[in-house]
């Protein structure tokens, strides 16, 4: 009998919040959120256009056929969306009723950021016949994740200029680091401990002992 995955469901799910958004942002007339959800369903949907139109992807883009990652991607989307305007309401957690909202999204974002990073780098090993070891993956996984959020962060403090009600301390800044990482460690644990949403798959130096799997 055919059967919905549950990523497939969780992907549905979130494609309908972000809708909701969207009418709620035309009815409060909103014009930021109305583009912000647009791109946010258009984000949702490169999945499916990616696996219909290009069946033998590279190895770089095998995130975008991992339907693990790619629910745990549309639930950071849809919550993310949802706390700078929550669906049906004109509350913007984000940047003003509940301005430590952005920690959640900060969290998700690192774990999402982590596991796609994490991915590409042991695929592509894989497909070069790179021998990677343990340490090495997430000693260049974590440098990428740190040098992604670290310009994030560079880019909001610049943007600050143009939107008043954005002012962000130092000390807010290295929290939103810290749960980037703290997010990043939780998808490490996911992966190591219950193999999802992939295994590690590693080509270990020719002086090591045994075999990673």
């Amino acid at each position: 009998m055919w059967s919905i995955r549950p990523e497939e469901k969780i992907m549905s799910l979130s494609k309908g919040i972000v809708l909701v958004g969207l009418v709620t942002a035309l009815y409060y007339e909103r014009n930021d959120h109305i583009w912000r959800t647009l791109a946010a369903l258009m984000g949702l949907s490169i999945p499916d256009i990616a696996q219909r139109k290009f069946p033998n992807p590279p190895k770089i883009l095998s995130p975008l056929y991992n339907q693990g990652t790619m629910a745990i991607l549309s639930i950071f989307i849809a919550v993310h969306v949802s706390l700078v305007n929550v669906p049906l309401t004109t509350i913007d957690l984000f940047h003003r009723e509940w301005r430590n909202a952005d920690m959640i999204s900060h969290f998700l974002g690192g774990m999402t950021v982590w596991l796609i990073t994490t991915e590409i780098l042991m695929n592509m090993a894989e497909e070069y016949r790179v021998k990677l070891s343990r340490k090495m993956l997430l000693l260049y996984s974590f440098l990428i994740l740190l040098l992604l959020s670290t310009g994030w962060e560079i880019a909001e403090k610049i943007s600050e200029g143009g939107i008043s009600f954005i002012q962000e301390s130092i000390a807010n800044k290295l929290r939103d680091l810290l749960m980037n990482f703290l997010g990043a460690l939780t998808g490490l644990y996911m992966v190591e401990k219950k193999g999802y949403p992939f295994k590690f798959k590693l080509r270990l130096p020719l002086h090591a002992n045994k075999i990673e799997k």
